[in-house]
């Protein structure tokens, strides 16, 4: 095996064992970020009666580019999918089966965005539409396409974090990584 891939190997091992739980927590942190972001957009729509332009966020507030920049909401679509990627081999058990849930979620969610990019870099939006649209927009508006999208990766995530953090006995043998809540009894057994 080349240098090279043996130490991408090696560090991938390692974000799925020592380096796991850090990851995890900064993982759920962008996430978290972003994810106010869209709470704070609905909430300024549906609470504030602030109209559709109008509701841009928090950081829209300051930053009134942001919103409209598909490039931005294309590399945040990226850096889920790839940080759901990298972090899934940590996962046992039934905290896999939640944690590709949500990373499969996200594929389509990723797929969504890349569609809206490309429209914008070619110059041409789908469907005769004065603006980009994804397939999903065809039936729900953006927004809150993107709340639904955005709740259905958090939720299948978020299960699998919690079963991650209290796994059954077969799965806490099998954990690479330090995430448990507490050492399993039967692990002190074995050493």
């Amino acid at each position: 095996m080349p240098a090279a891939a043996e130490s991408h190997h090696v560090h991938r091992d390692r974000l799925n064992a020592d380096w796991h739980k850090p990851a995890l927590w900064i993982f759920l942190a962008i996430v978290l970020a972003h994810w106010s972001e869209h709470v704070a957009q609905a909430y300024q729509m549906y609470v504030l009666g602030w109209s559709m332009p109008q509701a841009v966020g928090v950081l829209g507030l300051w930053f009134p580019w942001l919103i409209s920049s598909e490039a931005l909401h294309y590399g945040y679509a990226l850096v889920m999918l790839v940080g759901l990627w990298l972090l899934r081999d940590g996962f046992q058990g039934r905290a896999r089966f939640w944690w590709n849930l949500a990373l499969g979620i996200q594929v389509w969610h990723h797929f969504e965005h890349a569609l809206l990019l490309g429209q914008v870099v070619a110059g041409h939006n789908l469907f005769g539409a004065p603006m980009p649209m994804s397939i999903g927009q065809l039936w729900i508006r953006r927004m809150e396409l993107h709340l639904i999208y955005n709740a259905a990766v958090f939720v299948p995530m978020l299960v699998a974090m919690y079963r991650h953090r209290f796994p059954n006995a077969d799965e806490a043998r099998t954990m690479r990584c330090s995430c448990a809540r507490a050492p399993a009894p039967y692990a002190l057994e074995a050493t």
